[in-house]
C-alpha cells in the first residue's frame, strides 16, 4: 500500500496519510433483517417451512408411501382374483352381463365385502360373536401370530441395513429352537429362573449361527446369501437327525421325530389367561422393537452398522472396522431371529416341537422386513399385517369358501410390488425421490457484517 508524506501538523516532519480504502471500517453489529423479524413474529419462518416440505418429501417419495402402497395393490390384486377364480355367483352373474349388468356388479360388491369382512372377523373383532372375550379372540390370535414375524423380521431388518441380505432366518430358529426346546424340557431349574435361561440358550444359538455366516464373509468373502442358505440345510438336516435319534431330542418311548413336551417352568406364560393363546413373547417382541430402534439410531454401533451398509469404501475410510461390523451385524440379526424361534417352542407350540417348527416364518420375515423398509416401527406393524392374514386367512376360507391360498398369494404380490418402486409411483402418482430439500440459513438474531463510514 502506498502513502503520501505530509507535513506534520506540527511542522515536524511528516505523517502517513491514511489510504483510502482505510475510510471504510467493518463492524459486527446484529442486526436483524426482514425475515428474521417475521420469523421472531411468527410468520414466514424459513425453518418452520423447511421441516414441513422434508417431511412431506419423506411421506410422498420414502420407503413408507411405496410399501402402504404396494398392500392396497396387492388386496386389490387379490379382490381380483376372488371374483375371477373363486366365487361362483359371479360367474353366473357375468354370464348375462349385458342383459343384467347390475347383478354382476352387486355379486362382486358382496362377494369382495364378505370376503373382507370375513378376514377382518378372523383377525381384528368379531362383532358376531356373543361375548367380548370371544369378540376379542381374533385380535389375540393376530397378536400371537405376529409375534415371531416381528422379531425374525427385525433381525432381517438389521442385516439390511448393515448391507447384508440374510436369509438364513430358517436356520437361525431352528437352531434356537434345539436350544431353546432342549433346555425347556432337559433341565430341572426353578420356576422363573428356567424360563431365562432357555430363552437365554435360544438367543445364543441363533446368535452364534448368524455369527457363524458373517465369520465366514468377512473371514473368506463368501456371499452371504450363499452361505445362509447353505446353514438352512444344515440346520435343517441337523435337528432332522437329532429329532430321529433316540436319546438326543427324540421323545422317550417314541418313534416319531418329535421332542418332549416343555416343562411347565419353562413354558412363556399366557398374558391374558389359559383361555387365550397370546403370551409374553409379544411383550418380548415389542421390547426388542424398542430396542433395536435404540441401536440402529442412537448407538455408536448401529451407526457404524449403518455406514457399512451405506458404503463400505467410505466406512473403511473413515476408521469402521468393517469385518468386525459384519460379524456384529449378523450376531445381533442371528440374536432377534433366534428370539423369535424361542417364543414358538416356548410359547405356542409347547407339547414338543418337530423339524417344521419354523412353520415358514423365517422366510415371511423377509417379506415383513421388506414392508417394513427395514425400519424397526415399519417391521412392527407389517408383522402385525401379515399375523392379522395368518388369523384371518382360515376364518375367510371357512365362511365365504375362499381358499386360504389366496392369502398367501396377496403376500406374494406385496413383496412383487415392494420390488417394483416406480410402478407403485406410478399407479399412484407419487414423486419420484427427491434430495433433501436445501436448509435454509438461520438468520434470526444472527450477527451480520456491515460497513459503516467513517
Amino acid at each position: 500500500m502506498s502513502e503520501t508524506r505530509q507535513p506534520a501538523p506540527d511542522g515536524g516532519g511528516t505523517a502517513p496519510e491514511p489510504d483510502a480504502a482505510a475510510d471504510v471500517v467493518t463492524q459486527d453489529t446484529v442486526a436483524p433483517d426482514a425475515e428474521g423479524a417475521a420469523a421472531d413474529a411468527g410468520a414466514g419462518d424459513p425453518q418452520q417451512a423447511y421441516r414441513w416440505r422434508e417431511a412431506l418429501v419423506r411421506v410422498t417419495s420414502g420407503g413408507w408411501a411405496v410399501s402402504l402402497g404396494a398392500v392396497v395393490l396387492a388386496v386389490l390384486a387379490g379382490s381380483v382374483m376372488m371374483i375371477a377364480f373363486t366365487d361362483e355367483g359371479v360367474q353366473q352373474a357375468s354370464g348375462y352381463f349385458f342383459a343384467r349388468p347390475g347383478d354382476t356388479f352387486a355379486a362382486i360388491g358382496q362377494a369382495v365385502g364378505g370376503a373382507y369382512a370375513a378376514l377382518f372377523r378372523g383377525a381384528v373383532y368379531n362383532y358376531t360373536a356373543d361375548s367380548f372375550a370371544q369378540a376379542i379372540r381374533p385380535l389375540t390370535q393376530s397378536l400371537t401370530y405376529a409375534t415371531p414375524l416381528i422379531a425374525a423380521g427385525l433381525g432381517l431388518a438389521i442385516g439390511f441395513r448393515s448391507g447384508l441380505f440374510n436369509i438364513g432366518g430358517q436356520g437361525q430358529m431352528l437352531m434356537a429352537a434345539v436350544g431353546a426346546g432342549w433346555v425347556g424340557f432337559a433341565l430341572d431349574l426353578p420356576a422363573g429362573l428356567h424360563l431365562v435361561v432357555a430363552l437365554v440358550v435360544g438367543v445364543t444359538a441363533g446368535a452364534l449361527w448368524g455369527g457363524l455366516a458373517g465369520l465366514l464373509k468377512a473371514a473368506t468373502g463368501a456371499h452371504e446369501v450363499i452361505v445362509t442358505i447353505m446353514l438352512n440345510y444344515v440346520a435343517f438336516y441337523l435337528l432332522s437327525y437329532l429329532l430321529a435319534t433316540p436319546g438326543l431330542l427324540q421323545a422317550p418311548g417314541s418313534a416319531n421325530p418329535k421332542s418332549p413336551p416343555m416343562a411347565s417352568t419353562a413354558v412363556l406364560p399366557r398374558l391374558l389367561g389359559p383361555e387365550f393363546r397370546l403370551h409374553l413373547g409379544f411383550l418380548l417382541a415389542l421390547v426388542a422393537v424398542a430396542v433395536a430402534w435404540w441401536l440402529l439410531e442412537r448407538s455408536k454401533l448401529g451407526f457404524q452398522l449403518r455406514a457399512v451398509g451405506e458404503n463400505q469404501r467410505a466406512a473403511r475410510v473413515a476408521g469402521i472396522d468393517v469385518p468386525r461390523s459384519t460379524v456384529l451385524a449378523m450376531l445381533v440379526s442371528g440374536a432377534l431371529v433366534g428370539l423369535a424361534g424361542s417364543t414358538q417352542v416356548l410359547g405356542l407350540i409347547t407339547t414338543g416341537f418337530s423339524y417344521d417348527i419354523d412353520a415358514g416364518i423365517g422366510f415371511d420375515a423377509i417379506t415383513v422386513a421388506l414392508l417394513g423398509s427395514s425400519s424397526p416401527v415399519g417391521v412392527l406393524f407389517a408383522g402385525l399385517l401379515f399375523g392379522g392374514f395368518k388369523a384371518g386367512g382360515s376364518v375367510m376360507q371357512a365362511s365365504e369358501g375362499i381358499p386360504i391360498e389366496i392369502v398367501l398369494v396377496v403376500q406374494s404380490l406385496i413383496v412383487l410390488f415392494i420390488a417394483a418402486p416406480p410402478l407403485v409411483r406410478a399407479v399412484f402418482r407419487l414423486p419420484q425421490p427427491a434430495r433433501r430439500p436445501a436448509r435454509p440459513a438461520r438468520t434470526t438474531g444472527a450477527p451480520r457484517r456491515q460497513e459503516v463510514q467513517r
